[in-house]
């Protein structure tokens, strides 16, 4: 089995879809075509589809809706939360420009200071 995100005009993913064996292997192996063509079967040919992997083992991140498709990068990235975050390239993943306090703490971000507030 496989999962597959739709895309929109933007590359933001709006539905993530699990496509049985049957309709994505070739010889025994997944085949993303085969997938994005069964997908647009269902969906509609003129609908536009990605796989995903459900343990990130290729293209960053799980697809979720709201994420986008970043074409240069080929990963799925999270909406970012705040103007001042920044992605880190190995992860995929947005960072404060200030690390998470590391005393067992519960904090929040604040947009406005640029600091974690408990």
């Amino acid at each position: 089995m496989a999962h597959f995100a739709q895309l929109d005009e933007n590359n933001t993913v709006t539905q993530v879809i699990v496509v049985g064996n049957d309709d994505i292997l070739v010889n025994g192996v997944e085949n993303e075509e085969k997938g994005i063509e069964f997908c647009k079967s269902l969906l509609g040919q003129d609908t536009v589809w990605k796989k995903t992997s459900y343990n990130g083992n290729f293209r960053g991140n799980y697809a979720g809706i709201g994420f986008t498709f970043d074409e240069e990068l080929e990963v799925f990235v999270p909406p970012k939360p705040y103007t001042s975050w920044t992605l880190d390239t190995a992860t995929y993943q947005w960072n404060a420009p200030v690390s998470y306090p590391n005393d067992n703490k519960r904090y929040i971000w604040d947009e406005n200071t640029l600091t974690w507030k408990e």
